[in-house]
């Protein structure tokens, strides 16, 4: 009996696990979609439906490149735990390979390419993964640089708990002084949180409401209404260092700001230097994690 791609997406539909397994199965069981359902089953894949509802918000960031390119990419799973499992830390190696050769737009674009040693793409390996390693998990988010010219360095900080990327463009990037700064800036960014590479880049409501806040505070503490624009002016000074990485203080040399550096940077190597972006992922940031309840758990066991 000949199996069709509308049967394999019935059984896919009905167990979640991968399409390759999926055919495998209906070409073993001759066609019956019920005993390709069992043959998943006994095999631990159809478990990978049952575990896409549960929250993945532990996991690891890796990173991926050098040079001119890098990567990041943050793949999510239920419990820290997992993060230690040398298949996991695998798939997610493989995934970030993946986004620096191919440049996907986004998550579906990356799940639709083909994963590595594998007849499956990478949507069928994370299944795959899930059913294999019995934890829902979550390709969630990546990002890709390409210096054109210039340096691209990574950091990942806590075991794959922060990870980094950070861009120096300059006609000079294979300069050894030019790789060492980007590897220390991006350590900065892990360490210093930035949230803008510049002032420009804040968006006029954030700079709107921390005025307001700064203006009555020193109103209510009884400072002179004609003086309160200055001290305002003061402190916005100070806010954007706290979150524009521009105008950090540089954590290596903290009485030298990161504008300060770069620029440094760029007399020694006789070329310009810009630091155009950057980014920082943190592990499961923005998700809710769950609060687990070890005493609650034992109790349901018992009853």
């Amino acid at each position: 009996m000949s199996i069709t791609a509308s049967m394999v997406a019935e059984l896919r539909e009905k167990t979640g696990a991968g399409m390759m397994d999926c055919k495998k199965a209906l070409t073993e069981a001759g066609g019956n979609m019920e005993e390709a359902v069992d043959l998943l089953r006994k095999k631990g894949l159809s478990a990978a439906a049952k575990k896409s509802g549960r929250v993945a918000a532990e996991g690891l960031v890796a990173a991926a490149g050098e040079g001119a390119m890098g990567v990041l990419v943050e793949v999510n799973a239920e419990t820290d735990f997992v993060a230690k499992n040398e298949a996991f830390q695998g798939f997610v190696s493989s995934v970030a390979q993946v986004v620096l050769e191919n440049s996907p737009n986004d998550v579906d674009a990356l799940n639709a390419l083909p994963f590595p040693g594998t007849e499956r793409n990478v949507a069928e390996e994370l299944t795959h993964q899930i059913a294999t390693i019995g934890e829902n998990m979550n390709i969630r988010r990546f990002v890709r640089f390409e210096a054109k010219p210039g340096t691209v360095a990574s950091y990942i900080h806590g075991g794959g708990k922060i990870g980094t990327l950070v861009e120096l463009q300059t006609e000079k990037g294979s300069e050894e002084a030019v790789s060492a700064l980007a590897r220390q800036l991006a350590m900065h960014v892990a360490a210093a949180n930035p949230q803008y590479l510049s002032r420009d880049e804040v968006p006029e409501d954030v700079v709107a409401r921390e005025k307001e806040i700064m203006a009555t505070k020193a109103k209510e503490s009884g400072k002179p209404e004609n003086i309160i624009p200055k001290i305002v002016e003061g402190q916005l000074g100070k806010f954007f260092g706290e979150i524009c990485l521009l105008e950090q203080a540089y954590v290596i040399d903290p009485d030298l700001k990161v504008e300060k550096v770069v620029a440094d940077l760029a007399k020694q190597i006789g070329a310009e230097v810009r630091l155009t972006r950057f980014a920082r992922y943190q592990l499961g940031e923005g998700l809710e994690k769950k609060a687990d309840d070890f005493a609650a758990e034992v109790a349901a066991l018992s009853k």
